[in-house]
């Protein structure tokens, strides 16, 4: 069956202090997830499980991020993530930067297309 995409959001998080990529990046997702309630998979007749979630995060420093760590951010649905440059490191005075990062997520299901 074809792949039909139904749904993007976006999102931004940060890690003030620490530097902590990983952690900058799960805000970013949970910004984007947490400001909706959608229900796609009820509205398109699809168990949630069937969700093809595709995440895409851009950092500074994209190697720093786990992103095995961030598939627990999602109750359900078959998760992709990939990570890749972008987002900010904005210099502090004590020199270590705030840390930026964005997301989007994409949420798909295989099914026919209905006239």
């Amino acid at each position: 069956m074809p792949r039909h995409r139904v749904l993007t959001e976006f999102g931004m998080g940060t890690s003030l202090r620490r530097q902590d990529y990983t952690q900058a990046a799960r805000r970013a997702l949970q910004d984007a997830l947490w400001h909706n309630s959608i229900n796609m998979a009820e509205l398109f007749g699809q168990p949630k499980e069937a969700m093809l979630i595709d995440v895409e995060i851009a950092v500074q420093q994209p190697e720093r991020v786990d992103t095995a760590a961030l598939a627990d951010v999602f109750p359900y649905g078959q998760i992709s993530i990939t990570c890749g440059f972008g987002g900010l490191d904005i210099p502090r005075p004590d020199g270590a930067p705030t840390v930026i990062a964005n997301a989007a997520i994409s949420v798909s299901f295989d099914m026919e297309r209905r006239p």
